[in-house]
């Protein structure tokens, strides 16, 4: 069965109070809309067919070459003119019905509801207060007859608690025909994608219905409210499959997944840490409170210690960063390495056993194996316009509050004297000093504060 599916996403989110159409506000660090269109590839889709309106050159650009067909949906006139306006563009056997601002539908629910492939299916759920949703109205037999709005619904049919989610898959010839037949006779004036349904069973089709294992699965977005909410549904799912898998969590309800987080045996996660983009803990890694780490690969055994923040970093093997260091773009480290508080890392390289523990930057710089970098030491990089790289050999020794200004080479085995600046390269194994000399002032007194008239 080859298979189209339709993202609604046109609506213009009014209650989000936002300049930013409401399917690209963020979800677990990622749009809305990703998470739908996502879980519309997870399903083999022929096509995906994305009907945007307000805001819709944003939409566009943020999915710009992925392959997705955009319908303009130039009025919004209901969901049902949606879906008639992405009508030309289906090709495929089957069609599914997805939302563009629901964003945590289950492929598995779906995969569900495409097992019925002969007649309609519609994804339903009973809940305590269906206010606000159509309710699905069965006859006495308990065969689905139609949905009814809840603004055209009787009091007898407002008490059904059974909802439409507005998440549905038919077959894309008879979807297509019962779209033409929509009518606005209703009290919103709009034309519902709900009355497809009536038209099916006036055709005989088969309605078959499919609930999901979890409410939270057909809930949308329409406010920052509810944003907020599904935010903490995401995340506590997130925890729940990291504890599944064997990840020690320190307390499950502070921890946020960002992103893809993936972990090996026996990795341990401590309170408040944020997990961007992917980010990869190998096993025995630890991660100490408070920290942030972005597109970071942590290696077997190695331990981030509390109040880091680590971005587009490798971290080797049983090293030791932290805590409160900083690790940017390119910082690569080897095994054993160890990297403390208030240390910087961009775009270098950390060889296997080196110390930086304490107060340092290291910019654009190839740093080798068992090299011991001071307290206080700073590599210049940048002389305003352009970087420059440095490189520091093998069992060098840079001692505290030394500068190495950029293009610089400190051999192997060097010892750079503490409080050096050094603007040329130092030779292997030798001692390399470059500091003013210490001269004593006889007679000098300390300036003493003027006492201040009591006029004054």
């Amino acid at each position: 069965m080859t298979l189209d599916v339709v993202i609604l996403a046109a609506g213009k989110g009014t209650r989000m109070y936002s300049s930013q159409p409401k399917v690209l506000h963020m979800l677990g660090g990622r749009p809305l809309l990703r998470h739908v269109v996502d879980t519309a590839r997870a399903l083999s889709a022929e096509r995906i067919v994305v009907v945007y309106g307000h805001g819709g050159e944003q939409v566009r650009s943020a999915f710009d070459d992925e392959g997705l067909v955009f319908v303009l949906q130039e009025t919004q006139l209901g969901t049902g003119h949606a879906v008639q306006t992405a009508a030309p563009a289906l090709e495929s056997e089957h069609t599914v019905i997805l939302y563009g601002d629901v964003p945590l539908i289950r492929v598995e629910t779906l995969a569900r509801a495409l097992r019925e492939r002969r007649g309609l299916t519609l994804i339903t759920a009973n809940l305590d207060d269906p206010a606000g949703y159509g309710r699905i109205v069965r006859d006495a037999a308990g065969r689905v007859v139609r949905i009814v709005e809840e603004n055209d619904a009787t009091a007898a049919e407002k008490a059904i608690r059974e909802i439409n989610t507005g998440i549905l898959a038919a077959p894309t010839t008879k979807l297509k025909a019962w779209l033409q037949g929509l009518r606005n006779d209703n009290a919103q004036g709009e034309y519902y994608l709900t009355d497809a349904i009536a038209r099916a069973v006036a055709d005989g089709v088969a309605i078959h219905t499919v609930q999901p294992s979890d409410t939270w699965e057909i809930l949308g977005v329409n406010s920052k409210q509810q944003l907020a909410e599904l935010e903490r549904v995401f995340q506590r799912e997130q925890a729940s499959r990291l504890l599944e898998s064997g990840v020690t969590l320190a307390d499950p309800a502070r921890i946020d997944v960002r992103g893809e987080l993936s972990c090996g045996q026996d990795v341990s996660i401590d309170v408040n840490c944020i997990f961007e983009g992917k980010v990869a803990l190998g096993d025995g890694a630890s991660v100490g409170a408070n920290c942030v780490l972005k597109d970071t690969t942590v290696e077997a055994g190695a331990r981030i210690l509390p109040f880091c923040h680590i971005d587009g970093a490798r971290i080797g093997p049983d090293s030791r960063i932290g805590p409160y260091a900083r690790m940017r773009p390119g910082a690569d480290l080897a095994a054993h390495t160890h990297v403390g508080n208030f240390v910087e890392i961009k775009n270098a390289q950390l060889g296997e056993g080196s110390k930086a523990n304490h107060l340092s930057y290291l910019g654009d710089a190839t740093i080798g194996r068992n090299v011991n970098i001071g307290a206080g030491t700073i590599i210049c990089n940048y002389d305003g316009a352009n970087k420059h790289h440095t490189v520091i050999e093998d069992e060098a020794f840079i001692g505290s509050d030394s500068q190495l200004v950029a293009p610089v080479t400190v051999g192997k085995g060097a010892t750079i004297g503490a409080g050096s600046t050094i603007a040329k390269d130092a030779p292997a194994g030798e001692l390399t000093i470059s500091r003013p000399r210490q001269i004593t002032i006889k007679g000098w007194k300390r300036p003493v504060k003027r006492q201040k008239s009591k006029d004054s």
